[in-house]
């Protein structure tokens, strides 16, 4: 069977007639930087999420650099991140001479562990970059009112969440990326909203952080030729924006079919006693950029290849914590400083998900790995 982690194929063939004209459109007009669609997919992103200003840029890691450029973060500022997450938040981090400030996240819900939070903050702290890993939000408003209390910024890390809704305790609910000071993510063509190459965004409700943020992903720029800021040349191609501009009608549709295959794998897996299907957090909705599932009592690694033998596909997302990547050592952390995290490593297993998942295919998947078992 050809089964695979994303078909793109096929979420490309439903919407082929729209894209491939969206594309022509772009070709047609020649205005391949900065046209029209950039702005217009802007726009649309903006409506969609509730942001008040959308910044598009190049990639999800261009995003969050601006982001931290944008607040004005300085060498030797400390920045807390998760140690369980991909290496392109803590990457820019260092990258601007800041101090990442690794924090473990909660065993099921893989979001920051609000609990150990607040130990972690020193004199040097400016920000906290809450990653909404997998597809759901973390705990927006703790995060928000321990970080208001300390004067500091918020940084979401959206590029596995877009769409995600969080729901505060009065009730109001706000969607992922647009909660904190500054949000970010990525159309990397596997996300849940996806271009056909590499594109990016950033999110702000403040008017002259907006601002900050379009000149220094303009080459520091507000008039051509005149630079008040070192920036960065970071755009999303306009072919890209023209795709996302079709592909954002699709999403809530995306996210619903995701939420179907997610739903059909809880069911089977549920109650086995070595499978713990992931847990879904009362005040987020998930959109399911990954189901991911945690192997008890037995080999990761073992039931990984079983299932590529099977022609059943599967990833680790991610298989070392970021303290103890090789990059990353210096800071001087050492095995053992986030057991949570360092145990999810040899546990977590992401199963194929998409949004043109057939029913005969997942019947396959799961029919494979409870055949592991037997």
């Amino acid at each position: 069977m050809n089964i695979q982690m994303v078909d793109l194929r096929s979420q490309y063939d439903r919407i082929k007639a729209e894209v491939d004209s969206a594309i022509q459109e772009v070709i047609d007009t020649t205005a391949f930087i900065n046209g029209p669609q950039v702005k217009s997919f802007g726009n649309s992103l903006a409506s969609y999420t509730g942001a008040k200003h959308v910044i598009t840029c190049a990639n999800g890691t261009d995003a969050l650099q601006i982001a931290m450029m944008a607040l004005g973060f300085q060498p030797g500022d400390e920045v807390i991140v998760p140690a369980f997450t991909y290496v392109a938040t803590v990457e820019v981090i260092a990258l601007l001479g800041l101090k990442p400030i690794f924090i473990d996240v909660v065993a099921d819900t893989y979001e920051l562990d609000i609990a150990q939070l607040e130990d972690k903050i020193t004199a040097r702290t400016v920000g906290i970059v809450p990653v909404h890993l997998y597809g759901q939000c973390s705990n927006m408003e703790l995060i928000l009112e321990l970080a208001k209390r300390h004067g500091l910024k918020v940084i979401e890390d959206t590029a596995q969440a877009i769409g995600a809704v969080f729901t505060f305790s009065d009730g109001r609910k706000a969607q992922a990326g647009t909660m904190g000071d500054i949000g970010t993510t990525s159309f990397f063509p596997s996300k849940n909203l996806g271009c056909y190459g590499d594109g990016g965004a950033i999110f702000t409700n403040d008017a002259d952080l907006a601002k900050k943020l379009q000149m220094i992903a303009n080459h520091g720029q507000a008039k051509k030729y005149y630079h008040e800021s070192i920036g960065v040349n970071s755009r999303l191609d306009t072919l890209q924006a023209a795709i996302l501009n079709v592909k954002l009608k699709h999403l809530d549709r995306y996210s619903a079919s995701r939420n179907e295959v997610a739903d059909a794998y809880d069911q089977a897996f549920k109650n086995h006693p070595n499978i713990k299907i992931p847990k879904r957090a009362t005040n987020s909705t998930h959109v399911f950029h990954q189901y991911t599932i945690q192997v008890e009592g037995i080999s990761r690694d073992e039931l990984k290849e079983y299932l590529a033998e099977k022609g059943v596909p599967s990833m680790v997302y991610y298989p070392i914590s970021l303290h103890q990547q090789v990059a990353y050592q210096g800071y001087g952390y050492n095995a053992g400083d986030f057991p949570v995290s360092e145990l999810l490593c040899t546990k977590v297993l992401s199963l194929p998900i998409h949004t043109e998942m057939k029913m005969e295919d997942q019947a396959y998947i799961i029919e494979s790995i409870k055949s592991f078992f037997k």
